[in-house]
């Protein structure tokens, strides 16, 4: 009996192991959190803040016990409370790190454990200092955010807490740091210009010149604070590196860039890690607080000092720590759940529990990718003194420079099969036997925006991408994502990556080459193709266009312009791949959508490019293209006389068709019914209006036709449509030209004047067009008029698809005229042996047109990657939720009802893990 005599005689909460009833009076009692806005002037001696450090033991516990609504009542109502609050806890921040008990030294989990349990029972625990540097993390995580949203482009009250220096008499270290050598070197051409940049004053090297000293602001000594916490000895580090007494050793995590050295194991570590990554994204984040008009006006003063005033050793071991951590996540599955379980069908659906290593990697991507993105204020790229481009330099943005520097090639083999790996694993969730039974990979989002800036700042890289054996995989890979995500909205932003990256990586001689080669990755059956990664991009680029009902129109000319970028390395295209891209052409030129918005015709134009380039580059070398080409013959003339009231009576002949169709549904006694409805189909009104032109011109390319898939005989773009973007009326199918485009050959100039002449419309039919015009073709409400119509019409690059079509068509009509049972096989003979050099003009060099950037486009990848962060945040701590947003507006979706399997594994999920995720589906700003 004496072993249980020290045991409380009254247990008060059943089992009060998690120490619950002192959690619950935190939230509930008058000097709990209440108090922080009931008291006015609480002293920063008084006892009332010991419990934001001593009592939380897990971050979920933070953010459910003090709300973002607690914060902002209390600095309503007693805002000297929470600036007493963010000084107390950062000054204990600062100060624990010195201690000598820091960190402690047994696992943390155990330790909160019996650290609850030894309160509740005696009544007295323990310090755990690892603990409270955990809470206060965690506490700041709570309450900046809340602060930041503040009106005013940085408010009184950070700039009085957070940014105001302290003028003292003495400050002694508080920070213990490590005078090693650095672990590496990246070797910098601008050292000199490196070196020159302004450092932070940190804690540890104040100045002592005089009786009195400024130190550092609260933000800047916070920052110094967590870069060293992040190369803590025994917090973040592995203890067997620590040097002597000092804690802080400047160790890159992770073998990788700039380390040939596994620091050690690391797992136990995994988790403090990201705290520390979660608060330096909070301090990060006062960006997302700013609307868009002021995002290069009003910098963060926040992200502004980590890129420009961190010492270079930490700029460098921070950009290897990160990049090295998130490259090895293909290959560093080090839970349970990433070995074992990890590795059968729906382990997702029954572990549900976090993982630490995941939630790491993502948590480096995200910090990673805001500090290669950040350009605002003093930031910006510097201009080169031509004024064509502009770099980073070292005290614009000194991440973005140093990851441009990078020319290794064992460092960029590294980080492309890093890359490369994280896109397989994705691919490897769609393209399965059992749909859903792997889970796709978290931070897929972040790689590809890592990816594009990788290949945007580091040329070197960039090169090295296209030169691998690994560049048709990278295609692939990408545009299979795209197609993946395409028909979800909230994931169009990441299509509109996906598409620039294409257009930048089209714009290399190198990208071009790989184009005859073959795609060896393993891509979805559904969207494998038959032939070259040049067959693979034109068909996916089709699929992308063609099947997303106009909602990417955004998106087209990015596309468009990279078939024209690829088109003189076009060789041998499939007769699939010629049949996409005319009928791409056929889409882009029909009426209702020339007409239904001022920046359409740009399409059209590139689309004429793509088969120009072709024509004068390799004719010889693409028979089926050229074939489709001359199929199409009619459509081409008919652009060289197209005129507004031809373009509205073809819209006016469409809707009528629609009308009729409608109304022959409606009668279903009518006799004529069936008839009726096959009049109306489309093909059958091709038919008719062909039969009704006295045109005795055999139709060219049936085997084109016949490798049409069924789809594909309805329009790339239908009606539904975002409502930022333009609405078409509808699009013709593949073959389907206006009634009156019946002649042959190239039009003279002469016969343009003539048809422009003698096209003439009844009064009524005038009148009705007018009408159609005035109205507006798109939900923008665009006018055309025949100004504009002539402005681009004139424009368009006609000539040498004209000429090759007056040359080569009555060759190909003759030996279709001949009836000979192998005709196709000689037109394609007799095009694989054409010679236009005589008739075709000489060929242009080879002009690509890149990406830029510009102010609007860096804006639109700033608001989708914090979007991303933020809807990624959202579950399970929430951290930025219901505060006052601004770079980005968050559209929640209505919560829908869980099916009865999901709910079975959610309880399932709690049993094993921790809890699901919210039920509540939510879209990320696009």
């Amino acid at each position: 009996m004496s072993m249980f005599s020290n045991l409380p005689q009254k247990i008060t909460v059943p089992f009060n192991i998690l120490g619950d009833e002192a959690k619950l009076a935190f939230r509930n009692q008058p000097g709990g959190i209440v108090k922080l806005s009931a008291t006015r002037n609480i002293s920063e001696l008084d006892s009332h803040w010991d419990q934001y450090v001593t009592l939380f033991d897990s971050a979920s516990d933070v953010f459910t016990l003090i709300s973002h609504n607690d914060i902002r009542r209390a600095l309503h109502d007693a805002p000297e409370n929470v600036a007493t609050l963010i000084r107390v806890i950062s000054k204990r921040l600062f100060n624990l790190i010195s201690d000598h008990t820091f960190p402690s030294t047994s696992n943390a989990s155990v330790t909160s454990f019996a650290t609850s349990f030894i309160r509740s029972s005696t009544g007295t625990s323990p310090r755990n200092t690892t603990k409270e540097v955990l809470n206060c993390i965690r506490v700041l995580q709570r309450v900046l955010p809340v602060v930041f949203e503040m009106d005013s482009e940085t408010s009184r009250f950070e700039q009085e807490v957070l940014w105001k220096k302290e003028e003292v008499a003495n400050e002694p270290n508080v920070v213990e740091e490590n005078a090693q050598a650095p672990q590496f070197v990246i070797e910098d051409e601008d050292e000199d210009d490196a070196e020159q940049a302004p450092k932070p004053a940190s804690s540890a090297a104040a100045s002592t010149r005089g009786p009195k000293q400024t130190l550092p602001s609260i933000a800047e000594r916070l920052f110094s604070c967590l870069i060293d916490l992040l190369f803590c000895c025994g917090f973040t580090l592995p203890t067997k590196i620590q040097v002597d007494h000092y804690k802080i050793n400047y160790v890159i995590w992770e073998k990788g860039v700039g380390s040939t050295v596994d620091p050690g194991p690391s797992q136990s570590y995994e988790s403090n890690r990201t705290e520390i990554l979660r608060l330096l994204l909070v301090l990060l984040s006062k960006q997302i607080y700013v609307p868009p008009v002021a995002l290069f006006t009003s910098p963060s003063l926040y992200s502004l000092h980590f890129v420009q005033h961190t010492p270079r050793r930490d700029v460098l071991t921070i950009l290897c720590s990160l990049l090295n951590t998130c490259m090895n996540s293909p290959n560093n599955n080090t839970t349970i759940v990433g070995t074992v379980a990890g590795r059968l069908p729906y382990n997702h659906l029954v572990f549900k529990g976090e993982d630490s290593r995941t939630t790491l990697v993502s948590t480096c991507f995200q910090v990673l990718d805001v500090l290669l993105d950040f350009q605002s204020g003093g930031a910006r790229d510097a201009i080169s003194v031509d004024g064509q481009s502009s770099a980073p330099t070292a005290q614009t943005n000194a991440f973005r420079y140093f990851i441009a520097k990078l020319h290794r090639a064992n460092d960029f083999t590294f980080i492309m099969n890093g890359i490369v790996g994280i896109l397989e694993e994705e691919m490897a969730s769609h393209n399965n036997l059992l749909p859903g039974s792997k889970k796709s990979m978290p931070y897929i989002v972040e790689t590809i925006i890592f990816f594009w800036k990788m290949i945007d700042l580091n040329k070197k890289f960039r090169l090295y991408v296209l030169d691998s054996d690994r560049a048709t995989d990278v295609l692939a890979y990408l545009l299979c994502y795209g197609l993946e995500i395409k028909d979800k909205p909230q994931q169009h932003g990441l299509c509109r990556v996906i598409s620039y990256i294409i257009q930048s990586l089209s714009a290399e001689r190198a990208f071009g080459l790989k184009l005859s080669s073959p795609i060896k990755a393993h891509v979805p059956p559904k969207w494998s193709t038959v032939g070259t990664a040049g067959d693979f991009m034109v068909q996916a680029i089709y699929s992308m266009v063609a099947t997303t009902s106009g909602a990417l129109n955004s998106l087209y000319p990015a596309l468009v312009i990279a078939l024209a970028n690829a088109a003189p390395y076009f060789k041998n295209l499939s007769v699939t791949s010629s049949t996409r891209l005319i009928q791409l052409f056929s889409a882009f030129s029909n009426p209702s959508f020339l007409l239904s918005d001022e920046g359409h015709p740009r399409l059209l134009f590139f689309m004429l490019e793509v088969f120009n380039i072709v024509l004068l580059h390799n004719l010889a070398d693409n028979p089926n293209l050229v074939y489709g080409i001359l199929h199409a013959h009619k459509a081409f003339e008919d652009l060289g006389t197209f005129t507004l009231a031809r373009g509205l009576r073809e819209i006016r002949r469409i809707q009528h068709a629609k009308e009729e169709r409608a109304r022959g549904n409606d009668s279903s006694a009518n006799k004529g019914k069936n008839r009726a409805d096959d009049d109306d189909e489309p093909h059958n009104e091709k038919a008719q209006l062909l039969r009704s032109e006295n045109s005795s011109t055999t139709e060219l390319g049936r085997e084109s036709i016949s490798a049409e898939d069924p789809s594909a005989l309805r329009s790339p773009f239908a009606a539904e449509e975002e409502p930022s973007t333009t609405r078409p009326l509808m699009s013709p199918t593949t073959s389907e030209y206006p009634p009156d485009a019946a002649r042959r050959g190239g039009p003279s100039e002469k016969a343009r004047g003539k048809m422009r002449a003698g096209r003439s419309l009844s009064g009524d039919m005038t009148g009705s067009l007018e009408r159609i015009a005035t109205a507006g073709l798109g939900r923008n409400g665009f006018v055309p008029t025949q100004e504009w119509v002539t402005s681009w019409q004139q424009g368009l690059p006609l000539d040498p698809i004209m000429l090759a079509i007056t040359e080569l068509l009555p060759k190909v009509q003759e030996l279709q005229a001949s009836k000979t049972a192998n005709a196709n096989t000689a037109i394609i003979d007799l095009i694989r042996n054409a010679n236009l050099e005589h008739s075709l003009p000489r060929p242009p060099p080879v002009a690509p047109r890149r990406f830029m950037w510009s102010d609007a486009s860096i804006v639109w990848l700033t608001s989708l990657l914090w979007g991303e962060i933020f809807v990624r945040a959202m579950s399970p701590l929430g951290i930025w939720n219901s505060t006052n947003v601004r770079l980005f507006y968050v559209k929640h979706a209505p919560t829908q009802n869980r099916q009865i399997t999901e709910t079975v594994t959610n309880v399932v999920g709690g049993l094993l893990g921790r809890s699901s995720e919210s039920s509540q589906s939510r879209q990320r700003p696009s």
